[in-house]
């Protein structure tokens, strides 16, 4: 009976930056661009379109951070609402639900970012009890490495990471 599925790790990162929210949104839907950008991102490569508002899309990313391993996933679209909300599902080397929220105030966009997810690899699910205070930073650097990364493409100052 609707058991809400239960995940190992549960982010939730904001940032803030003064740019305008239409920008801000242009640069986060086109991910595959985002290597150029981010820190951390190796690669994006489109598996499959979705429909017309690229619902059902599927991309998979290749991530590389300062713990050495890389991560490899795929992730579908199944929610996107423009200038306010993108959700996607993954699957692979970590799987769960990755959600973006937008809103723009006094010239201000704020980005919420919340990444419910479990890992895959077999090495990762039992190093679990020990390194996941270690797999929290990283992903907490990688977000970083975005958020500095977003301001410099779009030329805007960075409020908060």
């Amino acid at each position: 009976m609707g058991m809400e599925k239960k995940y190992s790790y549960s982010f939730i990162t904001t940032w803030k930056i003064k740019a305008d929210l239409p920008r801000v949104w242009e640069v986060l839907y086109n991910q595959e661009a985002w290597p150029g950008w981010w820190k951390g991102v190796k690669k994006v490569e489109a598996l499959q379109e979705g429909d017309s508002g690229h619902i059902g899309k599927k991309m998979r990313y290749t991530w590389k951070s300062l713990l050495p391993y890389t991560l490899s996933f795929d992730m579908t679209s199944v929610h996107i609402i423009p200038h306010s909300y993108m959700e996607g599902h993954a699957s692979g080397e970590l799987e769960g639900v990755g959600k973006w929220y937008f809103n723009e105030a006094q010239g201000v966009t704020t980005i919420q970012y919340s990444w419910e997810v479990n890992t895959t690899k077999k090495w990762m699910n039992l190093l679990t009890p020990v390194l996941k205070p270690a797999f929290k930073w990283n992903h907490d650097v990688v977000m970083r490495w975005g958020a500095a990364g977003l301001a410099k493409k779009l030329n805007a100052e960075l409020l908060q990471a």
